[in-house]
């Protein structure tokens, strides 16, 4: 999308004295507000907001210094949108094992905590996140430690106002 075709050209500064000539649309700067204005990930937002202010004409030390990027970082987020675009800035998807915890196994939970505990075999009325566990292994199989069950919970649920009140009062 963004090759070398295009002018104005720019210049980085790299060490020591080096230039690395790159060309950018006219269009650069409207991209990249417009893509601020999109992004919802902090790293990216803060990834095209460094960029921007290269292609603004700011010093590469001197943005890596005030944004505390390490200097090879910004090069290589500059170097990669002039030639790839917006979406260059973007996090690649990252390899490694997929998370326990889908979309199918949240909505269990959440029914499974609406649900009475004591029909579950246990003799509280209310659940832990131990029993939760122990529950949803037996259901599905899938063994998940309180701690997850927990992460979960918080992100899913937020604590009803009353509980909220309750734990901002000094004990």
């Amino acid at each position: 999308m963004y090759g070398n075709e295009f002018l104005p050209a720019f210049f980085l500064e790299t060490f020591p004295m080096r230039t690395l000539k790159l060309h950018v649309p006219d269009d650069a700067l409207p991209t990249l507000d417009s893509f601020l204005k999109q992004t919802k990930e902090a790293r990216v937002f803060r990834r095209a907001q460094a960029v921007r202010e290269v292609v603004q004409g700011h010093r590469l030390q001197t943005v890596s210094d005030t944004r505390h990027f390490p200097y090879s970082a910004l090069r290589k987020w500059v170097y990669r949108f002039a030639h790839h675009g917006v979406q260059s800035l973007v996090d690649r998807p990252r390899s490694g094992r997929p998370p326990k915890v889908n979309e199918a196994l949240t909505h269990r939970l959440d029914r499974l905590v609406d649900q009475d505990p004591l029909q579950h075999g246990s003799s509280h009325s209310q659940w832990t996140c131990q029993e939760l566990a122990t529950v949803l292994a037996r259901q599905t199989g899938v063994q998940l430690s309180r701690e997850s069950v927990r992460e979960v919970l918080k992100k899913r649920r937020p604590l009803p106002s009353s509980h909220r009140a309750a734990r901002s009062q000094p004990r």
